[in-house]
């Protein structure tokens, strides 16, 4: 993992990378996913979010029922504040998706956080996290039905070895506004978050 700039033939930047003879590239994983039992016995999706595109996460968000809790894991910060868990408010279905929509290049440009969206009402969540996968716990067939209508088929989403995470210091403004843009309440990282 190292801290990269954007590449210098003026390529966009991206959050994750792979080695092709001996040169690190942009990866993105193939369009699937897997459902797994978890050590409770319940049920749960695992999915890839191809070229880091936030659409996967907004649309597997939104097969559960709002309001929501968005939960921004800062694991890795750069310059824009402390670590760790920025809880919001309650937010609607409308809210997320123009919180997704507003930030969408930074979500899809930068490793340094994770991203949760909690459903009280089905004590349902969803997570994207730093290596482009994305988990479901809740209604399963509901998240497998949005990933189908996606073009997902069902496979063994796999990380590149070896692979590297991007931290970019052009992000960081966005970092920032992402942090202003809402009310957050802060806690500090549990271990499973840390790098």
């Amino acid at each position: 993992m190292r801290d990269a700039a954007p590449k210098a033939d003026g390529g966009a930047p991206y959050k994750l990378g792979h080695l092709v003879d001996d040169a690190w590239r942009p990866y993105s994983h193939p369009p699937v996913f897997d459902i797994h039992r978890t050590a409770n016995g319940q049920s749960r999706l695992m999915a890839t979010a191809p070229g880091s595109d936030p659409l996967v996460f907004l649309k597997l968000a939104e097969c559960l029922t709002p309001p929501f809790i968005l939960l921004y894991i800062l694991h890795t910060p750069r310059s824009e504040t402390e670590p760790g868990r920025y809880q919001s408010e309650e937010i609607s279905g409308a809210e997320l998706r123009a919180f997704v929509e507003t930030f969408a290049t930074f979500l899809s440009s930068d490793a340094r956080f994770d991203l949760w969206v909690y459903s009280p009402e089905d004590r349902a969540t969803i997570v994207w996290d730093r290596h482009d996968l994305v988990y479901g716990y809740g209604p399963v067939e509901a998240l497998e039905n949005g990933l189908r209508g996606l073009g997902f088929s069902r496979g063994e989403p796999q990380l590149p070895v070896p692979h590297e995470h991007h931290y970019h210091p052009g992000c960081d403004e966005a970092a920032r506004s992402l942090l202003a843009s809402r009310d957050w309440s802060w806690s500090p990282l549990m271990p499973e978050d840390e790098q």
